[in-house]
């Protein structure tokens, strides 16, 4: 497990204070679990994730910004009480001194990596909480912990409840189609054969985002031979959240665009069966491209969108949409739009790869624009 470190020597910690690795005074009795710490608990949690590769990752970040507080306040896990968890949901929301625990995204053993890129708002606190939540309800069965102070929540079913009402995070259909046209815009003739590559990979990538609403690991693993026909159809075959498998049928115009990319890599316009080589690729043409890399680029695009749209004096509350965008926005986007063109909610599920039809529900806004339009048949005369 050495693999998933929790608290990195990098990371500046005064020189008083304990080590979160260290081995705890004395063990909790009735224990179910082999365990000298409170980090090895947490990683035997985090195991039970490991045939999840996304969700590991979430949970991982959120245990490790704990026990790095906890570890900053002198304390352990089982010190966590009602008031100690008030005083960390605190912390999410404004994490001070934000010089030791904000900063820039960094590989973890650099020396300015840090556990936020910036206060959590409401939705990711709350996040945050129903993971933890989870967390300590493992340890308690666990008998590492003797109690779950989540449980001393007077509101805890609203607070905790990480069912949004609907899907916000998207790009309206108007703005999206501005994006397209603008990450088409043919480049001047003098571009080099560098810009040239990057834009034809830039176009694929939201092509393919748009087209099929991966999830961005799924964007950064996927392979050549991912695409396949069968009968005379194309599909995409996909290991997604929870290890799944799924097929999703390719559109003509993702075809197209598939056709493209290959193109600009020097190669035949269609993979073959047997062809194991990444979908997107490095600067060089050749390497794959990981998640964080990726996550730049899709959010650098949206920044430079952002400021061209800016440029042109447009409506501003696209242009803070564009700047607030993350890659996930490309995912509720195209299911939002699918959607809004009429796929049936069973085989936008499908699509989605979600386990349960209530949650692809909140991508549909048909409802809201029904009572939109007929209340504005309740008017008031007015001179």
């Amino acid at each position: 497990m050495a693999e998933f470190p929790l608290v990195l020597p990098e990371f500046p910690q005064p020189a008083s204070r304990p080590s979160a690795l260290s081995a705890l005074p004395s063990q909790p009795s009735n224990l179910h679990i082999r365990a000298a710490s409170d980090t090895e608990a947490v990683m035997q949690w985090l195991e039970e994730y490991r045939a999840s590769p996304q969700t590991l990752r979430s949970y991982r970040r959120e245990a490790e910004r704990l026990l790095l507080w906890l570890h900053a306040q002198k304390m352990v896990l089982a010190d966590m009480n009602r008031e100690v968890l008030s005083h960390f949901e605190g912390f999410l929301s404004d994490p001070q001194p934000r010089s030791q625990w904000v900063g820039p995204s960094r590989p973890r053993p650099h020396s300015e990596w840090r556990p936020f890129r910036g206060s959590l708002g409401a939705a990711s606190r709350r996040q945050s909480l129903v993971i933890l939540q989870g967390l300590f309800s493992w340890l308690v069965e666990a008998g590492w912990l003797a109690h779950n102070p989540f449980r001393l929540m007077r509101d805890k079913a609203r607070r905790l409840n990480n069912q949004a009402p609907g899907i916000e995070r998207y790009l309206e259909r108007e703005l999206w189609q501005w994006l397209w046209q603008w990450l088409n815009e043919p480049l001047l003739e003098q571009a080099t054969p560098r810009e040239r590559y990057q834009q034809a990979r830039r176009v694929f990538l939201f092509g393919f985002a748009y087209l099929l609403a991966p999830r961005i690991s799924e964007m950064a693993n996927a392979r050549m031979q991912d695409f396949q026909r069968t009968e005379g159809r194309w599909w995409w075959h996909v290991v997604g959240k929870g290890a799944k498998t799924a097929r999703i049928p390719v559109p003509d115009d993702m075809l197209y665009f598939l056709k493209h990319w290959r193109a600009a890599l020097g190669l035949a316009p269609f993979p073959e069966h047997d062809d194991d080589t990444p979908l997107l690729r490095a600067l060089d043409g050749r390497r794959e491209v990981g998640e964080n890399q990726l996550y730049r680029v899709i959010r650098a695009t949206f920044q430079q969108a952002a400021q061209a749209l800016e440029d042109v004096e447009g409506e501003r509350r696209h242009i803070e949409a564009l700047r607030r965008a993350t890659p996930h926005w490309l995912r509720h986007t195209a299911i939002t739009h699918q959607a809004q063109s009429g796929v049936e909610l069973r085989y936008l599920a499908e699509s989605a790869r979600h386990s349960r039809l209530d949650t692809t529900a909140r991508y549909l806004h048909t409802e809201d624009e029904e009572w939109h339009r007929q209340l504005t048949s309740h008017t008031l005369s007015h001179q």
